[in-house]
Order: structure tokens, then C-alpha cells, then sequence
């Protein structure tokens, strides 16, 4: 029995001391990216995936438009779309191009649509913006050139917010926080590759061209880094190019995108082992540390494994058994709350108070049905997010 906790509570302290690492390098001075270098000129093409996005895609074209140069070209993938969208993205300037199969549905499908259309007349990178985002002005011409110089896929920051957040929105903000800026960072600053985030991505045209897109995975944005990683291609972190989208206002809206979100990363997780053997075999440290990364799950789970852990090797200590797996949960515990206090208190204050942070126990309780439904009710179909 001892030896059974003390494995579990050494598999529990691994991701924390990951997830450890990455917050306490992101403390480091960031590398910036050099300017200098940018080609203002460079032919690229913005896809934008749609399903139904007539409500919202206005906004996301008009600034895409006024940042795009004149080799810049604008394509929307209307898919299986049942309102007008491509009237409206047409509307506004773009090219659009409609696709309609009811058996192949998913952003990936839509992705590979898009890029085949490319082909006639290709540019020399794909920017791929989501249908609810907003770019800063730049992010465009940055993501490309840097997109040029690497040769390898480009990352910039996405953020999330809300309109108008309560405490346990303000929380999921900064968790978002963590998750898409602070450790990407980290790994940026000693020169490690990051996880790709569905928007925001940049691709040199010899590389989008020879990816694997059509799949209906829900995270196919995290597989397409991890396979394109394995091709050689581990994606780069761009912080400096921005973009920028709004959680959903309805409640069962944002359950159903986090348990999208959730439920694609734990079982992407299905991956390491045959990646963590390839990186090894291969000595690529950027595919070992976009795996290693991969093996941190969501952070509210990591959070709600590692104090359970805790409270069971603390009881089986009180009833008798060895106290060495309790020691190993107590420095995960010990690592974990030290890892999101400095994010805190570099990142997170503007969002949410140190009064705020007593409160996340609860937030974490909340989404225990998430967990739950992973294991009996799995997500395993992509649904697109309603923002009606």
C-alpha cells in the first residue's frame, strides 16, 4: 500500500514541478523579439474559420482589413454555416468560400478546406484568426515577418476576458492568464517551444501546406503543435503580437466551451508516451518540452488532484501508514501554491485581489462535474461555442 500512494504521489508532484518551473522562469526578462527584422511587404493570407459567426465576425474583419497590406488577402471559410455569414464576410471584403458536409464537422475540416483553396495561388504565410477575435495593430505584420525569420510556426499572446466578471469569472481570467501568457513565457525565456491556442497562429506556407488538418479532434490546435513539433516545427511564442476575444455571456455557453477545452487536453494526454520516447530517441528537447508541457492538465484539475492526494496520504498517515507519500503531496502542495502566488503577484493583481484567491477552492469545486462527465460522458465531437 505504501509503495502504491508513494507512486501516485510522485506521478501528482511531476506536472506541479513542470507547471513550478515554467511560472518561476517566466520571472525572467522576457526576449524581445527584434523589430528591425520585419518585412512589411510579405505576401500573407489571413484564414478565418466560421460556423454561424454572422453576429460577431463584422468586428474581427474591419480590423483585420485595416492592418492587411496590399499582398494581404482576406479568406473566411464559411462552414456548414445556416445564417448568412459569408453575406456579411463578403460584405466587408473578404474572399469566402462556403463548405458544406454534415459527416466532417470540425475546425480542422474547415482549416484544410481553406488551405486547399490556397493552393492555386499561395502566400508565403497563413495567419489563422478565429471569427470572435480582435488583432492589435501590428500583430499581423509581426507574426508574419517572425514567421519568416523562424520558418517554423508563430504563436502571438491570445487573451480572454469578460465584459463584466464576477469573482469566479475574474478567477477563470486569470487562469486563463496563466495558462496562455505566463508559462509560454517561461518556456520562450530559456528558449523553448509553446502549445498552439487556435488563434493567433502564423505558419510559413512549406509547412501549413504539409500539416494534417483535417480531424475532428476538439483540441486541434494542441495536436496540430504536438504533430507539427514531431515534424520539426515546434511553434514560437510571439507575446508581442496580441490578440484579443471575450469569454461567452451565457453560462451554459462557457461550460460547454470549457468542457471542450478540458476534456481535449486530458485526452490528448494519450499522446505522451509515444512522443515523450520520439523526443528522447530523436534528443529533440523542443518535442520533450511542448510533451512535458502537455503532461501539466488544466490547472483547476491539477489543483483539485493534488490537494486530494494530499488529504489521503495525510489520513493514511494518521491511521499508521508511511509518512513519505505524504511528504511528496506536501511539496506538491508546497510548489503549487507558491507557483500561482507568483503569478499572482506579477500578473494576476490586476484581475483578481489577494482576497479573491481565498475564494478559488470554490471555483475549483465547481467544475468537479467537468471531471466527472470526462470520466462516464466524455466530449469527444467538436460543438462550436454559442455567443448568441
Amino acid at each position: 500500500m505504501d509503495t502504491v500512494f508513494i507512486l501516485i504521489a510522485i506521478i501528482v508532484v511531476v506536472p506541479v514541478f513542470i507547471f513550478t518551473l515554467e511560472v518561476l522562469f517566466a520571472l525572467l526578462p522576457l526576449r524581445k523579439k527584434n523589430v528591425s527584422d520585419i518585412e512589411s511587404q510579405a505576401a500573407i493570407t489571413v484564414l478565418i474559420p466560421a460556423h454561424n459567426e454572422s453576429g460577431t465576425i463584422e468586428s474581427t474583419l474591419i480590423n483585420i482589413v485595416q492592418q492587411l497590406n496590399e499582398n494581404g488577402r482576406l479568406l473566411v471559410v464559411a462552414d456548414n454555416c445556416t445564417d448568412n455569414t459569408a453575406q456579411v464576410a463578403s460584405a466587408h471584403g473578404a474572399e469566402v468560400i462556403e463548405r458544406f458536409d454534415k459527416e466532417r464537422i470540425g475546425k480542422g475540416y474547415a482549416l484544410d478546406f481553406g488551405i486547399r483553396h490556397l493552393v492555386s495561388n499561395p502566400p508565403q504565410v497563413v495567419i489563422i484568426i478565429d471569427a470572435d477575435c480582435v488583432t492589435e495593430d501590428g500583430a499581423l505584420e509581426l507574426l508574419a515577418s517572425t514567421a519568416i525569420n523562424e520558418d517554423r510556426p508563430v504563436q502571438a499572446l491570445y487573451l480572454m476576458e469578460y465584459n463584466k466578471p464576477n469573482l469566479k469569472q475574474r478567477i477563470a481570467e486569470f487562469a486563463w492568464r496563466v495558462k496562455n501568457y505566463v508559462r509560454p513565457r517561461g518556456l520562450a525565456n530559456i528558449g523553448l517551444p509553446c502549445q498552439l491556442m487556435g488563434t493567433g497562429m502564423a505558419f510559413p506556407w512549406s509547412i501549413i501546406s504539409t500539416a494534417n488538418l483535417a480531424t475532428s479532434n476538439i483540441v486541434e490546435d494542441m495536436k496540430m503543435g504536438i504533430d507539427l513539433a514531431t515534424m520539426g516545427y515546434a511553434p514560437f511564442f510571439c507575446s508581442e503580437a496580441v490578440v484579443t476575444s471575450t469569454f461567452p455571456e451565457l453560462s451554459s455557453a462557457e461550460l460547454s466551451q470549457r468542457k471542450r477545452w478540458e476534456h481535449g487536453h486530458l485526452s490528448l494526454m494519450s499522446v505522451l508516451p509515444g512522443n515523450m520516447l520520439h523526443a528522447l530517441l530523436k534528443r529533440d528537447k523542443n518535442l520533450l518540452a511542448m510533451t512535458l508541457d502537455l503532461l501539466v492538465p488544466p490547472i483547476t484539475f491539477l489543483t483539485l488532484l493534488t490537494f486530494a492526494v494530499f488529504i489521503i496520504t495525510f489520513a493514511l498517515f494518521l491511521v499508521g501508514y508511511s509518512g513519505t507519500p505524504l511528504i511528496v503531496s506536501t511539496v506538491s502542495v508546497s510548489l503549487l501554491a507558491l507557483s500561482v502566488f507568483f503569478a499572482w503577484l506579477f500578473w494576476g493583481r490586476k484581475i483578481i485581489t489577494f482576497s479573491d484567491l481565498l475564494s478559488v477552492p470554490f471555483y475549483i469545486m465547481s467544475k468537479i462535474p467537468i471531471y466527472i462527465k470526462y470520466l462516464f460522458k466524455r466530449q469527444k465531437e467538436w460543438v462550436r461555442t454559442n455567443r448568441d
